[in-house]
C-alpha cells in the first residue's frame, strides 16, 4: 500500500503524550480515530517518537499506509481531518513518501526548545515554566557547549528505559534571551526519554552557580542519572522540528 507522512502540531496539555495508551487520552489515538472516520478503515500510525504528557509539538510526523489515493487531493483530505480533530491538534500536510520511509528511523535530526518565563504571565503558563530566580545565561551557555563533546548521555536518561544505546550526537545547544523568557534550543540526531528536561534542570544548577561547565562534564562522564539535576516541568518543552532526507518524499 502507498505510504504517507502526516505533518502535524499539537498542544500537549490535555494529552498523555503521542503514543496510544490504555485508558489515557493521546494524540495518536485522536489521529487514528480521525483517519478511520475518513478512510472507513482501521488506520495504524507510527509516530516519530514518544512525547511525555504535557509536552507540545510545533512539528511532528507520523506515517501510515492506505489504499486510498490521498495524493490526488491532499489539501481536501487535510481540511476534512482538521474538521474532525479537536482544536488542540492541527494537521498541516499529507505527504506521499517512498515505501520504506519511517517517521522514526528515517529522521536525520530533531530539535527541541524549552522555555522559561522570568515573570509570571497568565497567558502562557501552558507553554513555559515560570522561574523568577536569577540565572546566569553565560554560565548556562558555557555548560551547553560541553554537551557537544560527548556521545553517551546516560546521566540524562530516564531510568529503566528500553533503548539499546544511550548514545546521541548533539549538534546544537544554545540559550537565548527573548523579552522576559529564556529559551534553550537543542538539536541532536536522537534523544533519550526525559533527556532534554534533565539537561535543562542541570543547566539551572549552572545558572545558579551551583556547578561549573567542568562539573557538568564530570556528571556526563559519570553515566549516572542521580548525578544530574532535576527534570523541569513538561509544559515548557516543545518538539520544534524533525528533519528528514529529501529523497524519501515522492
Amino acid at each position: 500500500m502507498p505510504r504517507y507522512f502526516i505533518k502535524l502540531s499539537f498542544k500537549g496539555t490535555n494529552y498523555h503524550g503521542w503514543q496510544s495508551q490504555p485508558n489515557a487520552n493521546t494524540v495518536q489515538a485522536e489521529i487514528e480515530r480521525a483517519l478511520a472516520t475518513l478512510t472507513h478503515e482501521s488506520t495504524e500510525t507510527t509516530g516519530a517518537g514518544r512525547t511525555d504528557a504535557g509536552v507540545h509539538a510545533n512539528n511532528y510526523f507520523a506515517h501510515f499506509d492506505t489504499d486510498h489515493n490521498l495524493a490526488e487531493n491532499p489539501a481536501d483530505f487535510v481540511y476534512k481531518l482538521n474538521s474532525i480533530l479537536p482544536g488542540d491538534i492541527c494537521v498541516h500536510h499529507i505527504l506521499p513518501v517512498i515505501p520504506d520511509a519511517h517517521a522514526r528511523y528515517s529522521a536525520i535530526s530533531r530539535t527541541y526548545t524549552y522555555t522559561i518565563s522570568r515573570f509570571k504571565d497568565p497567558f502562557t503558563p501552558e507553554f513555559s515554566w515560570y522561574y523568577p530566580l536569577p540565572l546566569d545565561i553565560s554560565a548556562m551557555n558555557e555548560a551547553s557547549f560541553s554537551l557537544k563533546k560527548f556521545s553517551d548521555f546516560t546521566s540524562f536518561s530516564k531510568l529503566h528505559s528500553d533503548v539499546k544505546t544511550n548514545n546521541c550526537r548533539v549538534l546544537e545547544a544554545l540559550w537565548t534571551e527573548e523579552d522576559a523568557k529564556l529559551v534553550f534550543t537543542i538539536k541532536a540526531d536522537r534523544f533519550l526519554r526525559n533527556m532534554v528536561r534533565a539537561i535543562v534542570g542541570t543547566m539551572i544548577d549552572a545558572g545558579k552557580g551551583k556547578i561549573k561547565a567542568s562539573e557538568l562534564e564530570k556528571i556526563i562522564e559519570g553515566k549516572n542519572r542521580s548525578l544530574a539535576g532535576f527534570s523541569v516541568p513538561a509544559q515548557g518543552l516543545m518538539l520544534w522540528e524533525i528533519e528528514y532526507p529529501g529523497e524519501i518524499y515522492l
